[in-house]
């Protein structure tokens, strides 16, 4: 019974976004360390994972949410405005970082939302 509690699908969306916004942040981190690093390209979560994640949330299947996982890939959209031929700008990973620390709260409180309905189901308080 406690297995249906936790094979929403919604439940296991928000914990894969939780899973690639983890991913992000281990980008962004590579990313701002590697800012002077010549030749270096900009990671980010791969652009496919988005696409399968809302296929697969479409579906309904929460075997198919689950078997996802997000991976790493050259951010192929990041073109290099230095000689170097280094595709990081400290602006836009800022900004990419304020925006991946929303979303990680956002996809925390889901999760946590889902644990407090639980708890009132268990407890009736």
């Amino acid at each position: 019974m406690i297995d249906a509690l936790f094979n929403q699908p919604t439940y296991v969306a928000a914990k894969k976004m939780l899973d690639a916004t983890v991913l992000r942040q281990e980008a962004i981190a590579s990313n701002l360390s590697n800012l002077e690093t010549p030749n270096y390209k900009r990671l980010d979560v791969a652009p496919s994972f988005e696409a399968q994640l809302s296929r697969a949330v479409q579906s309904g299947d929460t075997a198919q949410i689950a078997g996802l996982k997000p991976s790493l890939a050259v951010d192929l959209s990041a073109v290099s405005g230095r000689g170097d031929g280094n595709t990081v700008t400290l602006e836009s990973e800022m900004l990419k970082l304020n925006q991946n620390t929303f979303e990680d709260a956002l996809e925390t409180q889901l999760i946590g939302g889902s644990l407090a309905k639980m708890r009132l189901a268990i407890t009736g308080k």
